[in-house]
């Protein structure tokens, strides 16, 4: 039986005319929270499909970039003798199995073509390709506006505000390589420094060579028999120059200065100045880096390529300062490429081995100046050997791609020993984002880096209309 709770209150609700007219303003707020709140979302879905669109374009483009192709490469057996030629040869130890760098170093490699493409395959601007324009192609040939291969090795692209252009400087290797002596490295005879000029970073149009060798003078650094190497090129707007800083030494690399000349024009003529050895060490691969304040700096492999040393140039950027630091100390690097993302600094280096590829490795400072940290390898695609080779190539200048934030453009050489006015140009996107794989140790105010990644591609373009 259930009864009744005798103090549970009606649900009647009493309403005075204070209250209905409180209540009214209530009801009409919320109306007009909801009158707003509409419009508000009205004016934002008029807003989103072109941000939506924005955003959906960049992703694909980013897809793209990222979608990196794997290389299967199968090292050809031995070559076979004939059985009496066997019995001839005395018994010893085996060889090792050959590796894809010996390959790649044998001139009379079977898979000689995988690496130096022939000219069937060029890259010529001049011809309508049709699907093919604009598309970088890794390794081939790759001809200028006149039809002839480019000349710019171990170079740096400068991008020039006034005249909306792009200038690509390096070594004009177009000689015959020989040794200087029964030990000596593979080396052309100076010619000088080659420039490109270019709106799209394809079309390259030469300009000549805007620093030439000496023929006759022996004592002067730019002697035909010295060592020209990595040049690049900055403006400064104090004193309206364009300032090339490069790799200076003799026959036997016991120089190891650098180099600095200046023009009023991008194309030069640039008139040498002098060479030295900065901050009094020993300097042989090296690059500069103008960063955002205007400030530029020397970066240069020292102390027998066992360390990289770093210091702030002069006003003028004609030379280096008091300043310097010591970074990477007995990590042997060289082939220093500096660039910079969100106010963080990267730096990509490779290995000291010569003409031979080895492991890039990537570098994050907070500072310029240090300490920098190791991240690891950069490499993303082609195969494990490819990545342990950096693709067979070695860096030279990363180039920002500013309407593509966080993307870079990866420059570097595949050097042919045999034959190096035929050393290839290696152009790859790299991308900054993601954590990085190393070091794997945090400690206490660590931060955490960035992975920088620099993907494999065969055949691949920047996208239209970027630069615009």
């Amino acid at each position: 039986m259930r009864t009744k709770n005798k103090y549970r209150k009606p649900m009647t609700l009493h309403c005075d005319a204070g209250s209905r007219f409180t209540l009214s303003i209530v009801v009409c707020g919320l109306v007009g929270l909801l009158l707003l709140l509409n419009a508000y979302t009205l004016s934002n879905q008029r807003d989103a499909p072109i941000e939506m669109q924005t955003h959906m374009h960049q992703e694909y483009l980013t897809r793209e970039l990222e979608e990196v192709e794997e290389v299967k490469i199968e090292i050809p057996p031995p070559r076979k003798r004939s059985p009496h030629a066997a019995k001839r040869k005395p018994k010893i130890a085996p060889k090792r199995p050959p590796t894809l760098v010996h390959e790649f170093l044998d001139e009379t490699s079977q898979l000689r073509h995988l690496f130096f493409p022939d000219e069937r395959t060029v890259v010529d601007p001049n011809n309508d390709a049709g699907n093919d324009t604009l598309y970088f192609y890794p390794g081939r040939i790759w001809l200028d506006t006149e039809g002839n291969p480019i000349q710019a090795h171990g170079g740096g692209i400068m991008y020039d505000e006034r005249s909306k252009t792009y200038f690509w400087y390096g070594e004009y290797k177009n000689g015959p390589t020989y040794h200087a002596h029964k030990k000596g490295a593979s080396r052309v005879d100076v010619i000088g420094v080659g420039c490109y000029s270019s709106k799209d970073l394809w079309m390259w149009k030469n300009e000549g060579i805007v620093l030439a060798a000496e023929e006759r003078n022996e004592t002067h650094d730019l002697h035909k028999l010295n060592v020209l190497e990595r040049p690049k090129v900055i403006y400064n707007e104090k004193t309206g120059k364009y300032v090339m800083w490069m790799h200076i030494d003799d026959l036997n690399y016991t120089k190891a200065a650098v180099g600095v000349a200046i023009s009023d024009h991008p194309i030069g003529p640039f008139d040498y100045l002098y060479s030295k050895k900065p901050h009094g060490f020993d300097s042989r691969d090296m690059t500069i880096f103008k960063d955002d304040d205007g400030v530029a700096y020397l970066i240069y492999s020292s102390e027998g390529n066992s360390e990289l040393h770093i210091g702030p140039l002069n006003d003028e950027y004609l030379d280096v300062t008091n300043v310097m630091r010591r970074i990477l100390v007995g990590q042997h690097r060289e082939a220093p490429a500096l660039f910079k993302h969100q106010g963080t600094y990267y730096m990509i280096t490779s290995g000291c081995t010569g003409w031979a590829p080895n492991e890039a490795l990537a570098h994050a400072a907070e500072s310029i100046m240090g300490p920098w940290e190791t991240l690891g390898n950069p490499c993303v695609g082609g195969s494990k050997l490819f990545r342990l080779a950096t693709f067979f190539a070695q860096s030279t200048f990363v180039l920002p791609l500013p309407r593509l934030p966080g993307f870079f453009l990866f420059m570097a050489d595949r050097w042919k020993p045999t034959d190096l006015r035929d050393s290839r140009y290696v152009w790859l996107p790299l991308k900054v984002g993601g954590t990085a794989d190393r070091p794997l140790e945090f400690r206490f105010g660590f931060p955490l880096w960035s992975r920088v990644s620099i993907f494999w591609h065969k055949r691949w373009k920047i996208p239209v209309r970027w630069s615009e």
